[in-house]
C-alpha cells in the first residue's frame, strides 16, 4: 500500500484513457466529471432526488439492512443507448463469494431517469471509456443505484470484501454522503502489491476502474454521532463486451 492519501488525486480528462491503459484506474473530479460530460454538474443534481426513494435491497445473504438499490440494464453501441428489458443481476462465485451464482431481481430504476438526456449522455461516455481502454464495439451496460445506510449503527458498501466484477470496465460514481465516517476507497492490483487509498467526498467525483488489473472495496460506514442516522449514496456502472454476465 502506498502512503496514505485521503483525498483522491484527479485525473484530467484529457489524461483519462491513458491513466486506464497505465494504472488501472482514474479518478474525475466533479468539475472534471463536468468537463468530460460537457454538462454542468447542476444537470447531474437533478438525478439526486431518486436516491431518496431506492427501495431496500432483499438479498443480503450477512442479514443486514442497510442497502437499498435500483437496477437498468442498456445496450450501446456507438452513440446509440438501447435499454434492454429489465433482468435478474447475475455474477459468478468467483468475483463475489457472498452473492455470486444467485438471481437477484432488484427493483427497475425510474422510466423518467433513463429517459433523460443527463442519464443517456453519462451511460454513453462510460461505454466510450470503456471503448478506449478495449477497442470500439457493443458493450453491455448495468447501472445500479445503492443507498448504504447507518440506520443499524454499521453499512457495508462491499460486503463481498475486496473484488473484482468480472466486466472489463467499473464506474463507481459518488452521488453523496451525509452524517457518516468512513467508506474509504480501496484500490489493488490484481497481480500484483501496489494499491492506493482515498475517500471521495465531493458528489459527482468519479472513479473508473479496468476490471482486469485491479480489484477495490469501499470500507464500512459509521454514523458521526451516536444514536443519528447517515447514509453514502452512490451510482455503479459496469460495461462489459460480450453478453451480460448469466447469459
Amino acid at each position: 500500500m502506498s502512503a496514505a492519501s485521503f483525498r483522491p488525486l484527479a485525473t484530467p480528462p484529457a489524461e483519462l484513457a491513458t491513466a486506464l491503459r497505465t494504472q488501472g484506474y482514474g479518478v474525475l473530479s466533479p468539475e472534471g466529471v463536468a468537463e468530460w460530460l460537457g454538462l454542468p454538474l447542476s444537470a447531474l443534481d437533478a438525478l439526486q432526488a431518486d436516491w431518496n426513494a431506492l427501495p431496500p435491497d432483499e438479498y443480503l445473504k450477512d442479514g443486514g439492512r442497510y442497502r437499498q438499490r435500483r437496477h437498468a440494464c442498456f445496450a450501446v453501441e456507438g452513440r446509440s443507448l438501447t435499454p434492454v428489458p429489465h433482468r435478474a443481476h447475475w455474477q459468478p462465485v468467483e468475483y463475489n463469494a457472498l452473492h455470486g451464482g444467485m438471481q437477484r431481481w432488484f427493483a427497475p430504476m425510474v422510466a423518467e431517469t433513463v429517459e433523460s438526456p443527463t442519464w443517456q449522455r453519462l451511460m454513453l461516455r462510460i461505454a466510450a471509456a470503456a471503448s478506449d481502454l478495449r477497442g470500439a464495439q457493443r458493450w453491455f451496460v448495468e447501472a445500479h443505484q445503492f443507498r448504504i445506510d447507518t440506520a443499524d449503527g454499521i453499512g457495508r458498501p462491499t460486503p463481498e470484501g475486496a473484488h473484482r466484477d468480472g466486466v472489463d470496465l467499473v464506474a463507481v460514481m459518488l452521488v453523496g454522503r451525509e452524517g457518516i465516517k468512513g467508506g474509504e476507497t480501496r484500490v489493488f492490483e490484481a497481480d500484483g502489491r501496489r494499491g492506493e487509498r482515498f475517500t471521495m467526498t465531493e458528489p459527482w467525483t468519479l472513479l473508473l476502474l479496468d476490471d482486469a488489473r485491479v480489484i477495490h472495496e469501499s470500507t464500512p460506514i459509521q454514523p458521526l454521532a451516536e444514536g443519528e442516522g447517515g447514509h453514502r449514496d452512490t451510482l455503479v456502472v459496469t460495461c462489459r463486451a460480450g453478453a451480460f454476465q448469466g447469459d
